[in-house]
């Protein structure tokens, strides 16, 4: 697993670390842990440090060593619960996008609000068939992971029955940029922009626009999702971020009311969606 930008998973790779290292002094052991475990000294450092994540083999053999067998089984939930906040993309696609896209639709089925920020693409419940096609088929060839697409698009436009059911609300700020770029032809452009506009007036369902003229007072970021004030899930082209570290999904938060002032919302924001479907014919 490489490093993960989000101090949140640092953070916790490193509270790991110092668990273990605590293990070490109360067993009293220095040189010995590496002796006793059959490995490099330098592999203990790098465990130690937070730079190389633990397998569960290495977490036993480190308990075994220290005397201290009855903690592995809670060490090693704690290390893959660290390991599932840096998720490389193409290790969740290893076997296709549609188990992601269920894991994702049971996450929003627990949500009751969700702010949502894009400044490149709708989010994935406001996705019509065709552009979902699109999307998922350009990052499949991307990645070379297994073409399951048409499942991981039903599995993916299925999260907008949340938009018609009672107990969510979804708060969603896209740049004016999400309108132009040609992410699908233009028929499935139309479509997609076409359908923007009719879920608009859904209770459940806030979109705001910031236009391209819009005086910045927070730079344009990388799509993110606030989960009832506890999760954000952040998304880079390499990898899905979940933070739970207060302070950070805090920040979030503050970055989020930032954008909501920028943006345009009801008949301003129908007039940008309109001009973009018009720059389409």
């Amino acid at each position: 697993m490489t490093a993960s930008p989000s101090s949140s998973a640092q953070a916790a790779r490193e509270a790991l670390a110092v668990r273990l290292q605590h293990l070490r002094k109360d067993a009293g052991l220095t040189k010995d842990l590496s002796a006793r475990c059959g490995w490099h000294p330098a592999k203990t450092t790098r465990i130690q440090k937070g730079d190389a994540p633990p397998s569960d083999a290495d977490i036993r053999a480190w308990c075994a060593a220290c005397g201290a067998e009855d903690q592995a089984d809670d060490l090693i939930a704690t290390a893959r619960a660290v390991d599932s906040m840096y998720l490389e993309w193409r290790r969740l696609h290893r076997t296709g996008m549609r188990k992601v896209q269920e894991d994702w639709y049971a996450l929003h089925q627990q949500t009751r609000h969700c702010r949502v920020y894009l400044s490149t693409l709708p989010p994935g419940f406001l996705q019509t068939p065709a552009f979902a096609t699109a999307l998922m088929t350009q990052i499949t060839t991307f990645q070379g992971t297994p073409n399951d697409v048409a499942e991981a698009v039903a599995a993916r436009v299925a999260r907008s029955r949340f938009l018609y059911e009672g107990g969510h609300r979804y708060v969603v700020l896209l740049e004016e940029a999400v309108l132009r770029y040609r992410t699908a032809n233009p028929e499935a452009m139309r479509g997609q922009l076409r359908h923007l506009l009719a879920v608009m007036p859904l209770a459940s369902l806030s979109i705001g626009i910031i236009p391209f003229t819009a005086q910045r007072t927070v730079w344009p970021l990388e799509a993110f999702y606030v989960h009832d004030d506890t999760t954000a899930v952040v998304e880079t082209l390499t990898a899905e971020i979940k933070i739970t570290q207060p302070r950070e999904v805090a920040d979030y938060t503050k970055a989020f009311a930032g954008l909501a002032e920028m943006a345009v919302y009801g008949d301003d924001a129908r007039a940008l969606i309109k001009a973009a479907l018009d720059a389409l014919e």
